[in-house]
């Protein structure tokens, strides 16, 4: 026998800012810079005029609405390396700890009390301990943004849907290597999630 869901589950709810947060994923020197910009010129583009200002717009207001701001990296434990994930490995990411590569960039720096937590693979849930810190701050609907669109962004909507929060991810807060890798991730990853502009969620999140 199918058992009737609560009348009163779904995805459109409306914001509370002390139970959101905000993650930016692997916004850092390593998977943005000089090099990179010349190998990747749509994913430059993108950074530089849509990414990064809706980035520093989100953080603004959840800033000033209370909410919580928290930052992923790729960064080694190790000296070695020798805790990256087999993947990662495989993949030769290799971010020494404390080096540039590892830094968040400038333009949406953490503030001094914001949680940046080191990961070395794809899904932040699998290499961190962030699902114990999000239920310690009483969080249970997760902001997600940042890079790339269909790698570690794809990667932790779905773990975070699976581990019981409430995903949204925002459309024109992410992106990857070219428009119909993202795309194609958003229309992937969207039975997961709400998705959302950054417009839409900023007049949420000041509404609230």
């Amino acid at each position: 026998m199918q058992r009737p869901e609560d009348a009163s589950l779904t995805r459109e709810r409306a914001f509370e800012p002390k139970r959101t947060c905000l993650l930016l994923i692997d916004a850092q020197n390593y998977v943005w810079n000089p090099e990179v910009a010349q190998r990747h010129p749509y994913f430059d583009a993108q950074v530089r005029a849509v990414v990064l200002p809706n980035l520093r717009r989100l953080i603004d207001a959840f800033r000033g609405a209370g909410g919580e701001v928290m930052y992923t990296v790729m960064e080694n434990y190790t000296k070695d390396g020798r805790d990256r994930s087999l993947d990662y490995k495989l993949s030769r990411f290799f971010i020494a700890r404390g080096s540039w590569d590892a830094k968040v960039l400038e333009a949406v720096a953490p503030g001094d009390d914001d949680i940046v937590l080191p990961k070395t693979s794809s899904g932040v849930f699998n290499s961190t301990n962030i699902e114990y810190l999000l239920r310690n701050i009483g969080i249970d609907t997760l902001v997600v943004t940042g890079f790339l669109t269909d790698q570690c962004v794809d990667h932790t909507v779905r773990d975070a849907a699976d581990r019981g929060f409430y995903p949204v991810c925002v459309s024109d807060a992410c992106a990857t290597h070219s428009a119909p890798r993202h795309e194609n991730a958003l229309n992937a990853f969207k039975g997961y999630c709400r998705t959302l502009t950054t417009a839409r969620l900023v007049a949420a999140i000041n509404g609230a």
